[in-house]
C-alpha cells in the first residue's frame, strides 16, 4: 500500500515539475515553419551586393512603436507589425478580428491605399458583463477578452487615417459574415484567443477572403497557456487548409487560391 502511494506521489511531483514540457509536447506544432520570403515576392530580399541584402522599396513603411509607459496589453511585436503592414500596401478590403488598441488597425491604415476600406471588430466594452462565457473555453483566454476589451477610442481616434476605418462593436460569434464574401484581400485573426472564437472567426475569414488573399492568426505560440486553443484549432484545421507559420514569430498565415 505504502508502495503504491509513494509511486503515486512521485507521479504527480514529476507532473507538476514538469507540467511545462508536458504542456508543450502535447500542444506541439504541427504547422510547418516557413521564411518570410515564402509568404510573398514582397519579401523577397533585394541584392546589394555579395554579402549584404536589403528589403524591397515595398516594404518600406510608415510605422510606430509604443512606449513601455503605455500599458497596452496583447500587442503584435514589431517585426510582427511589420509584416502586416507591408501586407496591407497591397491590400484594398482589409478585416481585423480583434481591434484592440487599435495598434494594427493604425498601421494597416497608414500603409494602405487611399482607397483601401478596413473593418475592424471588438467588443463592446459597455456589453462585457453580458458577454457569453463557456465552460468549455480557456478561463485564461477569457480574462484576456475582457482586458484588451476596454476601448471606445483607438490609436487612430481623430487621425486622417480614421476614416478608412469602420468599427463594428460586436461579438465576432454573432457577427453575420455573408455580405463580404469573397471580398477581403486581407484578414488578420486576433481576437478571443478561446477555442470557440478561435474557430468562429477562421471560418468567417475563409468565407470572406477572395482568391489569392491572405488570412493571418496571430498568437500561435505552442506550450503557452494563453495560446492553447489558437493552437489547438490551428492544428487541427491545417489537416485540410494549407496553412504556415511564419519564423521567427507567432504569425499563422494562409493564401487562398482555389476561389
Amino acid at each position: 500500500m505504502m508502495l503504491t502511494i509513494s509511486i503515486l506521489l512521485n507521479f504527480v511531483i514529476i507532473l507538476i515539475f514538469y507540467r511545462k514540457k508536458i504542456r508543450k509536447f502535447l500542444l506541439k506544432s504541427s504547422i510547418t515553419n516557413i521564411s518570410l520570403s515564402e509568404v510573398d515576392q514582397i519579401f523577397e530580399l533585394n541584392p546589394i551586393n555579395e554579402i549584404l541584402k536589403g528589403p524591397k522599396d515595398n516594404v518600406i513603411i510608415k510605422s510606430f512603436c509604443i512606449n513601455s509607459d503605455n500599458p497596452i496589453v496583447g500587442m503584435t511585436s514589431d517585426y510582427e507589425a511589420w509584416i502586416i503592414a507591408a501586407l496591407s500596401k497591397k491590400s484594398v478590403n482589409i478585416f481585423e478580428f480583434g481591434t484592440c488598441s487599435g495598434k494594427t488597425t493604425y498601421l494597416m491604415s497608414l500603409n494602405s491605399p487611399v482607397n483601401t476600406k478596413i473593418l475592424t471588430l471588438t467588443l463592446d466594452p459597455n456589453s462585457l458583463k453580458k458577454y457569453d462565457i463557456r465552460k468549455t473555453d480557456n478561463k485564461i483566454s477569457q480574462r484576456n477578452i475582457m482586458n484588451e476589451s476596454i476601448y471606445e477610442k483607438f490609436l487612430f481616434t481623430g487621425k486622417p487615417e480614421e476614416k478608412k476605418i469602420n468599427v463594428i462593436f460586436q461579438n465576432s460569434l454573432y457577427f453575420n459574415e455573408t455580405e463580404y464574401k469573397n471580398k477581403m484581400d486581407l484578414i488578420f485573426i486576433d481576437g478571443g484567443h478561446t477555442y470557440s472564437v478561435v474557430k468562429n472567426d477562421s471560418e468567417k475569414a475563409f468565407n470572406m477572403i477572395n482568391k489569392n488573399g491572405i488570412i493571418l492568426w496571430h498568437d500561435y505560440n505552442p506550450g503557452k497557456k494563453s495560446s492553447n486553443d489558437v493552437v489547438k484549432y490551428l492544428n487541427k484545421i491545417s489537416k485540410e487548409k494549407k496553412i504556415f507559420k511564419i519564423k521567427n514569430t507567432s504569425l499563422c498565415y494562409y493564401r487562398e487560391t482555389s476561389k
